[in-house]
């Protein structure tokens, strides 16, 4: 398995929404670590605002400057999708620094562990220390990427009407 994280770009239309709708089809209508996509109606406009969020100076201001990238396989089929959130506002205080989501069809192949290796390795290169990871206890794959890569639970929350816990990944 390799795979490579990418930006999503205007060429990678039809791409992308194939893979919003794998969600869809597969009863999931929230995308974590999409910037949004999940509700987008306008890909191109979804492309230029996650491209304003990368840069300081183009942030939305209810927004944190993120990095968004598609995991590509060989044939560049997009696999999944993750944010790196360089900070945390009041919003994302249960968030965490770093959202991502697998092809429905595509879990429980390595991609998500090593998407979070490469998203580690561009916060390191960003100047992060740590990252702070939400998960809902019932997501046992998640919890097992997280704990995996060293992360430690520090905080425990009701999110969605669920249990979750907050992790802390040092770089």
């Amino acid at each position: 398995m390799k795979i490579k994280l990418v930006r999503p770009t205007l060429e990678m239309k039809e791409e992308a929404l194939a893979y919003r709708q794998s969600h869809f089809d597969a009863g999931e209508h929230e995308i974590s670590g999409s910037e949004l996509l999940d509700q987008t109606e306008d890909y191109a406009q979804w492309v230029q605002s996650i491209t304003a969020n990368t840069s300081p100076e183009t942030v939305n201001p209810a927004w944190v400057v993120t990095d968004t990238y598609f995991a590509v396989d060989e044939n560049d089929k997009i696999v999944g999708i993750i944010d790196l959130r360089h900070s945390l506002n009041d919003f994302l205080q249960d968030f965490g620094n770093v959202g991502y989501s697998v092809k429905p069809s595509e879990r429980r192949k390595g991609y998500a562990t090593e998407m979070f290796c490469q998203v580690r390795e561009i916060a390191r290169q960003a100047g992060m220390k740590e990252l702070h990871m939400a998960v809902h206890r019932d997501n046992e794959p998640s919890v097992k990427t997280i704990v995996n890569a060293g992360g430690v639970a520090y905080r425990s929350f009701i999110a969605e009407e669920k249990w979750a816990d907050m992790y802390l990944v040092r770089l």
